[in-house]
């Protein structure tokens, strides 16, 4: 992982999460086995006053209700292709990002707006592989996040993929960052990824996986799931907290996850990636898990902070 030293450390309520008693809040459909990747929106920020909550299942993203966060009510039908979304409100506006498979080969990141949750706008790509580090087969670009710099935006997203072999699946290799004027782009990308796999690091050792990054007081809070195979062996994620002044150079808060793999049950095998939403004086992490390797399903669960 790139680090350096920080003076900045996130305020005390981002280590304070608790696992909800009555996870996981969200199950698969029939008959598919995968519900992932949630990205959320608090009452606060929504135009109806309620929980809103996108997640990508084997068919494209879904589209979820809640009066409270915790009860979840799926829309009727697939809101639309892609996979690993992420919501964002800007002024009057929400803008979705997701990733998209063009072919086996190639993924994008591509750009819905809407202004009422309900009505999008066609697709828009708005990141593409254009670098060697970012792989050949498959190139990808993808788990976007957006966040406000301290001058225009940033996109964050994975790039590459290193094979699991009790899995027979691919994860992500790099992390990198584009810059951007605009929350619509066009984004620029920094020519090296910002975090990579390291041999010696625990719960990187096999790639960076995904990141998402929110703001705090005056530096950034950067939540990643990385991936890695543990001493028996087997293949593994956990959601580690980092710390950055610039949202370009990170270091690692604690010396392990704040959220990790437990149990026989739901989240036995990996925690994945996630979202944040702030609402009164809770904050609260969503985020999917997988109960086994090549045979596992992914449920959807939160871990709550009191602020």
């Amino acid at each position: 992982m790139t680090a350096i030293a920080s003076a900045y450390t996130p305020s005390p309520e981002w280590s304070a999460f608790r696992d909800y008693p009555g996870n996981p809040l969200i199950e698969p459909h029939w008959p598919e086995w995968i519900i992932a990747d949630p990205t959320v929106l608090a009452p606060e920020l929504a135009p109806d006053g309620r929980w809103h909550l996108f997640a990508n299942g084997l068919r494209g993203i879904y589209h979820f209700t809640s009066a409270d966060g915790l009860a979840w009510t799926r829309g009727s039908h697939v809101l639309f292709g892609g996979m690993r979304p992420c919501v964002r409100r800007i002024g009057d506006r929400f803008l979705l990002f997701y990733e998209h498979y063009l072919s086996l080969r190639r993924s994008v990141v591509e750009l819905r707006t809407s202004s009422d949750l309900v009505s999008w706008s066609a697709p828009r790509i708005v990141l593409e592989p254009s670098m060697a580090w970012e792989g050949r087969l498959p190139a990808v670009t993808g788990n976007p996040c957006l966040v406000e710099g301290r001058s225009g935006f940033l996109l964050y997203y994975s790039a590459a993929s290193v094979f699991l072999r009790d899995c027979l699946f691919i994860e992500p290799r790099y992390i990198g960052v584009a810059e951007g004027d605009s929350p619509e782009g066009p984004f620029r990308k920094r020519a090296q990824p910002i975090l990579s796999p390291s041999r010696d690091d625990p719960y990187r050792n096999l790639g960076a996986g995904a990141i998402k990054v929110f703001r705090d007081g005056d530096g950034f809070v950067g939540l990643q799931n990385g991936i890695y195979r543990d001493a028996a062996g087997a293949t593994g994620s956990a959601i580690l907290m980092l710390a950055s002044t610039d949202g370009f150079a990170w270091t690692q808060v604690d010396p392990g996850p704040i959220i990790r793999p437990e149990g026989s049950g739901w989240k036995r095998a990996f925690v994945y990636q996630l979202d944040v939403a702030r609402s009164g004086r809770e904050l609260r992490i969503y985020y999917n898990a997988r109960s086994g390797w090549f045979l596992g399903a992914e449920r959807i669960g939160v871990a709550i902070a009191s602020t």
